[in-house]
């Protein structure tokens, strides 16, 4: 999976510093930042403590963590447990961090009536191996790989995972990375570490930046990648981000990454998503969630799962719910009004 920098973290907000008042506890504190390859892009944790040897075992765990979690996942090593439950159908006593995510995953997939399903590896592989013949794959390969694809024919258990259906078979990049940041947030917490910031290519933070202040993260145009829409000041909910733009089947990014397990087809009205929620992989899941639906239904879907977003559509226009702290300064544009629904 490739990725790119939809969310960045921000410094120097100006205006913004108003927004809270300047605590010592970050100003007296040691500061120290990993960076690490995983998940098809640079993972990067930032820290605080007063005691550089509690903090450098709270990210050595972190990063550990992290690790074990990407060895897990990943599509791309063959002897992963994800690759392996690909392969073989079945996976007998599969790792605790991988019954956690499929349950998670699981939960989504009932709430949002299949919108969010991570058995749609199978679409996937048929638009891949198109794209390599230089084409799209035709309707019938779609309805094939279609056929392969149901959360509810995956069954998992602490003792064993498998499919009830052959052929199927599972990615968790839709998900994998918001709950790699929830789960290298919680082992900073466990560690003392009360001034983080982890990004797993989703975003956790934890307390305030260097400068005292809240975590601030540049939402990125994905219309012009070097372009921002607007900064948003996070609130302790982390935040992940779901475009057309990482990964496209076709020039026009009509076909890309990101599919409706429903029709076998990339939605076609959003260009971007960008969801806040207490859980990165809540967050992470849900930017497909409102994929699916629309900007007509963003805002059901926000009050539905009690969440924030912020939503791009094809024409480049975008929209938020107003519990984002948002900051549009530098250029960007008014939000385009979308009708209540």
């Amino acid at each position: 999976m490739r990725r790119r920098q939809l969310l960045r973290a921000t410094m120097g907000l100006g205006a913004l510093a108003g927004l809270s008042r300047v605590s010592p506890a970050t100003h007296a504190a040691a500061w120290r930042q990993r960076s690490f390859l995983a998940f098809g892009t640079t993972l990067m944790l930032q820290a605080a403590h007063e005691d550089v040897g509690v903090l450098d075992r709270a990210l050595d765990a972190a990063v550990a963590a992290l690790r074990r979690v990407h060895g897990q996942m990943s599509l791309f090593d063959p002897d992963s447990a994800v690759s392996r439950l690909n392969r073989d159908g079945h996976l007998n006593l599969p790792p605790a961090e991988l019954v956690e995510i499929l349950g998670i995953a699981h939960a989504v997939s009932r709430d949002s009536e299949g919108a969010f399903d991570v058995t749609v590896q199978p679409l996937w592989t048929a638009f891949e191996s198109a794209q390599r013949a230089g084409r799209l794959p035709e309707p019938g390969e779609v309805a094939a790989a279609r056929a392969r694809i149901d959360w509810r024919a995956l069954d998992v258990s602490r003792r064993r995972i498998r499919f009830d259906m052959p052929a199927m078979a599972v990615t968790l990049n839709g998900i994998a990375q918001g709950y790699a940041a929830d789960l290298a947030r919680t082992v900073l917490a466990k560690h003392g570490i009360r001034h983080a910031l982890v990004d797993a290519g989703e975003f956790a933070p934890l307390g305030r930046n260097k400068a005292s202040r809240p975590w601030a993260l540049g939402i990125a145009d994905p219309h012009e990648e070097q372009a921002l829409i607007a900064r948003l000041i996070t609130d302790g909910r982390c935040v992940a981000t779901s475009a057309d733009n990482l990964t496209a089947f076709s020039a026009d990014r009509r076909h890309h990454h990101i599919f409706d397990p429903r029709t076998g087809y990339s939605p076609p009205s959003l260009s971007a998503v960008t969801v806040a929620a207490p859980s990165g992989a809540i967050a992470d899941a849900l930017t497909k969630v409102f994929f699916v639906a629309g900007p007509a239904q963003a805002r059901v879907v926000a009050r539905r799962w009690n969440v924030d977003a912020l939503w791009v559509d094809k024409s480049g226009h975008w929209a938020a719910t107003p519990g984002l702290l948002l900051d549009t300064r530098d250029g960007a544009a008014p939000p385009v009004q979308v009708p209540k629904v």
